[in-house]
Formats: structure tokens, C-alpha cells, sequence
């Protein structure tokens, strides 16, 4: 399936849960692994803030992408950020949505005020 690479110079993007173990099968625990690394995967949640309009996501990242000092509340960095639309069937129920991913969580930097009087 195609992804779709996520620009975020933009953007602020604020650290609203922090990193756990993503789980593949809740009825067993078992976490996630990378199709490719087989590295244990990780979600996020995060508000992205962009021309004055905020969405709440989970991002996944890679285990060792997770950059020590992050702070609820915070900004981060979301490196190599895709956007990835799925589909499925549940239950009898059609199912669909964006799944993003990065290749790392790191601290960042509010960006300074724009406009405002030195």
C-alpha cells in the first residue's frame, strides 16, 4: 500500500501520550514487531497544530527511535513521519483510516512567536 510522506516544517506537534509497547494481539499481549527489522514497535499520541487547526494521532516508532527526555505536554520531532491509509473488515463492518509512522520521537523546540514585537 502506498504511504505518503507528512511535511511537518509547518507544524507544531506536542507529546499527549507516552511511548508504549504497541500490541499486535490484545487477547495474547503480544507487541509488534517491524515486517522488516523485526524491532519491537512503540505508539505515541501526539496533537499536531497546522494553520490554526489541531488533529489528535498515535504514531508508531521503532523501539530505538524513542529519544530519552521527552515530556508530556512538549514538543517533538516526528523524523521520517508517512501517512498510510488502511482498510479492513471487522465483524462484518467496513473499517478504514490513516495509520502514521516515523523513524523517531525526539525532543524539540517551540518555534518562536511570529509577528509578536521585539
Amino acid at each position: 500500500m502506498r504511504t505518503i510522506r507528512v511535511e511537518t516544517s509547518a507544524a507544531t506537534i506536542l507529546l499527549t501520550e507516552a511511548p508504549e509497547p504497541k500490541v499486535r494481539d490484545r487477547q495474547t499481549g503480544e507487541i509488534a514487531k517491524d515486517a522488516t527489522s523485526g524491532e519491537a514497535l512503540m505508539t505515541i499520541g501526539v496533537v499536531y497544530l497546522e494553520d490554526g487547526e489541531s488533529s489528535l494521532i498515535k504514531v508508531t516508532v521503532p523501539e530505538s527511535g524513542v529519544s530519552e527526555g521527552l515530556t508530556l505536554g512538549a514538543p517533538v520531532s516526528l523524523p521520517g513521519l508517512v501517512a498510510r491509509p488502511w482498510e479492513s473488515v471487522f465483524n462484518g463492518q467496513q473499517r478504514h483510516g490513516i495509520a502514521f509512522r516515523a523513524a523517531a520521537v525526539t525532543p524539540a523546540a517551540f518555534p518562536a512567536a511570529t509577528g509578536a514585537a521585539a
